[in-house]
């Protein structure tokens, strides 16, 4: 089982980034997929989620207007779409699979996380 994100890096505040996560390893189709974060000395928070095969989705009410998550089941692929970032959206950002879940913002129904990838915003 494997989750790789990639997409992160260095932005200005008010710009955009698309973080992608590639799976493999296991039943794509029969997972959620949730994107999450984790600045220093913060606790894991999640971002956005999406279900596994009707496209329902949920997002943290932090960046609700402003990142959208989407994902390509023929592919394996899921991502997140960031704009109007801003310095406070710094963190690494992880993608995870979580099996017989709709929809969760929580990290314990969470089984597969990937490697995450760090998204710094400048102010």
């Amino acid at each position: 089982v494997q989750l790789q994100a990639s997409g992160g890096g260095l932005v200005q505040a008010g710009g955009s980034l698309r973080l992608s996560c590639a799976a493999s390893g296991f039943t794509f189709d029969d997972y959620a997929i949730g994107w999450f974060r984790q600045a220093p000395g913060k606790e894991r928070e999640g971002v956005a989620c999406i279900s596994s095969r009707n496209r329902d989705s949920d997002y943290a009410d932090s960046v609700k207007g402003r990142f959208a998550i989407s994902r390509d089941n023929a592919k394996n692929m899921v991502y997140l779409q960031m704009n109007n970032l801003k310095p406070d959206d710094t963190a690494v950002y992880y993608c995870a699979a979580a099996r017989r879940v709709h929809l969760s913002l929580k990290v314990p129904p969470y089984n597969f996380w990937g490697q995450g990838t760090q998204v710094t915003v400048s102010s």
